[in-house]
C-alpha cells in the first residue's frame, strides 16, 4: 500500500498490489493444507507449481514483499513471480483480464475497487481454508469489508492507520505541550505552540483533496459513531444530516483559525501532501504539527533529516466529546483472479501472522492481523501505530471516500475532494457545503 496513493502517496491513483503462490508440507491422506497439533498452519506441497503476483509495490517495498514470498516458497516449494504495475492497476489489469491472462493474485487498494472487479466477474471467492484463517486472525470487520453478496474475496494484508497526528518533539518540548487526548486539548495546544514562537503550527496539505476527506472522516466517526459512519459511507443517510453539519462545524472552526495554519488557508490549498510533511520536519520547518496516516513516517524518512521516534512522533487522533478510540484507515487487499490450489494456499499464507511478521521485522509495514506479535515490529513508532490499528477491532472503519464511487470520493477537482477544498477556502459555509456534498453524493450513488 504505497504511502500516499490513497494509502500512501495518493491512494486515489489506483494502486494494485500483489499475490503469489502457496504451499507447504501436507498430510499424505489429504493432499492439502492442515493445521498442526501445535496450531501452526501447514501448507500443501506445491513443488513444480508457479504463480504470478502483480502489485503496485516497487523499490524498498518490493524488496520487503519479496521476502514474504520467499518464506512462502520455502514452505511450499512453489515458485512465485512478482510483477510491479505501479499505480496503473486498471489500465494494466483490465486488458489482462479481458485477454484471459490475469495474474494469479493481485492487491486491491480499496474496497470499492474490489467490489467493482467482483461485479465484473473477475475475482474468485476464497476457499474455506482461507476463510478459517481470516476468522482466526482478524477482527470481524475486516472479513466484512472483503465480503460481497455473502462471499469472501479478499485478505487484508498491508494496513494503514490514518488516525495519527504527527508533531515535532522539540516544538512541543519548548512550548511545554503534552500530546493532546481530546479535541479541545488539541486546539489549545495549537494556540500554545503559536504563542511560544511557532507562529503557524498546523500544516495542511489541502492541495491534495484526499487529505481533507481524511480530516472529515476522523472527526465524523468520533462525532457520529461507527454505525452512522457506515450509513453515510453507503449514502443511507444524507450529507445534510445533523451529524454531518456538526462535524463540518468543528472542522470549519479549526480551518477558520487561518493564523494557525502554515501559509493560511490560501497557502494550505496550494500545499500538496508531501510538502505538508516537509513543512513540519524539513531543515527549515514552518510548522509543528501535520495530520495524516502512519505513512507520514515514510515521507519523513525519505524526504527529511528528522528521525522518526526521536524528532518526529505521533499521537492518536483526539477524542471528541468522550468518543471511544476509533481508527479510520485502509489496506491493500489480496484477491484471486486465477483460481487453483496454489493461489488459495498463498491467500491462506497471507492471512497468517507468520506472513505479516516477515515484513514487520523489515519496517515500513503495518498489519491488520491481530495475531502478528507486536515485538515483530522494528521500531516503537510503527509498533504503536499497529497496536492502535489492531486494538480498534470493530471500531476500525475503512476510509469513507475509498468506499464511495470514484466520481464522488476519488476524483481530483471534483466531488468530495473539490467541495472540501472549497470549504477550506470558506470554512464558515457549513450548510452550503453539506448541500453540495449531498447533491454530488446523490448523483454518484444514483439515489
Amino acid at each position: 500500500m504505497k504511502h500516499s496513493t490513497r494509502l500512501a502517496a495518493a491512494l486515489a491513483a489506483f494502486a494494485l498490489a500483489v499475490a503469489a503462490c502457496g504451499g507447504g508440507s501436507s498430510s499424505p491422506s489429504s493432499g492439502g493444507s492442515t493445521t498442526a497439533a501445535g496450531g501452526a498452519t501447514q501448507f500443501a506441497d506445491l513443488s513444480g507449481q508457479s504463480l504470478e503476483v502483480a502489485g503496485a509495490w516497487g523499490g524498498s517495498e518490493q524488496k520487503s514483499f519479496t521476502q514474504v514470498l520467499k518464506d512462502f516458497e520455502n514452505k511450499t516449494k512453489a515458485t512465485v513471480k512478482y510483477t510491479s504495475f505501479g499505480d496503473n492497476l486498471q489500465p494494466v489489469l483490465g486488458p489482462r483480464i479481458k485477454g484471459g491472462n490475469p495474474p494469479d493474485i493481485a492487491f486491491m487498494p480499496n474496497v470499492g475497487i474490489l467490489q467493482q472487479y467482483v461485479q465484473q466477474g473477475a475475482l474468485k471467492p476464497l476457499s474455506q481454508d482461507v476463510i478459517s484463517e481470516i476468522d482466526k486472525n482478524y477482527a470481524p470487520v475486516w472479513k466484512t469489508l472483503a465480503t460481497v453478496n455473502g462471499k469472501v474475496y479478499g485478505v487484508p494484508f498491508k494496513g494503514a492507520n490514518k488516525s495519527t497526528v504527527w508533531y515535532r518533539t522539540d516544538s512541543f518540548d519548548q512550548a511545554g505541550v503534552q500530546e493532546p487526548k481530546t479535541w479541545d486539548d488539541f486546539t489549545k495546544a495549537l494556540q500554545t505552540l503559536s504563542d511560544s514562537g511557532v507562529a503557524s503550527p498546523l500544516s495542511i496539505g489541502g492541495g491534495d483533496g484526499w487529505t481533507l476527506t481524511d480530516w472529515f472522516e476522523n472527526i465524523y466517526i468520533r462525532v457520529a459513531g461507527p454505525d452512522k459512519y457506515d450509513q453515510l459511507s453507503k449514502h443511507e443517510i444524507k450529507w445534510t444530516d445533523p451529524t454531518v453539519k456538526q462535524s463540518l462545524t468543528m472542522l470549519g472552526q479549526l480551518f477558520s483559525k487561518s493564523n494557525l495554519i502554515v501559509g493560511g488557508n490560501k497557502g494550505a490549498l496550494q500545499t500538496l501532501f508531501p510538502q505538508s510533511v516537509t513543512n513540519v520536519f524539513g531543515q527549515t520547518p514552518k510548522g509543528a504539527v501535520v495530520y495524516e496516516g502512519d505513512f507520514v513516517a515514510t515521507n519523513i524518512a525519505q524526504e527529511t533529516k528528522s528521525k522518526v521516534g526521536t524528532d518526529a512522533k505521533f499521537f492518536d487522533f483526539p477524542s471528541i466529546n468522550g468518543s471511544k478510540p476509533a481508527v479510520v484507515g485502509g489496506a491493500d487487499i489480496a484477491v484471486v483472479l486465477k483460481d487453483g490450489k496454489a493461489a488459495q494456499e498463498l491467500m491462506k499464507y497471507l492471512a497468517t501472522p507468520e506472513a505479516g511478521a516477515v515484513w514487520a521485522k523489515l519496517g515500513g509495514f503495518t498489519s491488520p492481523n491481530k495475531n502478528v506479535d507486536l515485538s515483530s515490529y522494528s521500531d516503537d513508532t510503527t509498533r504503536k501505530s499497529a497496536e492502535a490499528l489492531v486494538n480498534a477491532g470493530d471500531s476500525f472503519r475503512f476510509d469513507m471516500s475509498d468506499l464511495a464511487p470514484a466520481s464522488f470520493g476519488g476524483t481530483p477537482g471534483a466531488g468530495e475532494w473539490k467541495i472540501l477544498q472549497d470549504f477550506l477556502a470558506n470554512p464558515t459555509d457549513v450548510d452550503g457545503t453539506a448541500q453540495k456534498l449531498e447533491t454530488a453524493a446523490a448523483k454518484a450513488f444514483g439515489n
